[in-house]
């Protein structure tokens, strides 16, 4: 016999703290990308961001294996955090490479991925309440 899972209505769930972590991170790492250019300290900023950001991925496809694996429901938002935790490694090695053709699109296209990752998550949130 399997026990279903689930969250009370209303409550905010770990995997949602973990999408606002990142999202907060990948907004963080935007507003010190311009600090890079402009003062002195921006790049130990950009760069203690980025391993925030990478560990905030990381957290992310964490409580989403937690959030499927006891109710067995669908393992949609598995591959959504992993493919998150994917886009976050090419954009780490870009940024080691100084590839800010590339670096720079895809920190913007993630940044609307994790905003709209947690709209979903909210909007749930708010409908269950």
């Amino acid at each position: 016999m399997t026990a279903q899972t689930t969250t009370a209505p209303g409550r905010l769930t770990f995997q949602g703290v973990a999408i606002a972590l990142q999202t907060l991170s990948l907004l963080f790492q935007a507003v010190t990308a311009g600090l890079l250019l402009s003062t002195s300290y921006g790049e130990l900023l950009h760069s203690v961001g980025a391993r925030v950001m990478y560990g905030a991925s990381m957290l992310y496809v964490l409580a989403a294996v937690l959030a499927w694996r006891p109710g067995g429901g669908s393992p949609r938002p598995v591959l959504h955090a992993a493919g998150f935790l994917a886009l976050a490694s090419l954009q780490v090695v870009t940024g080691i490479a100084h590839l800010p053709g590339l670096h720079v699109p895809l920190g913007v296209v993630m940044f609307g991925l994790s905003l709209l990752a947690l709209h979903r998550s909210l909007s749930t949130l708010r409908g269950a309440a």
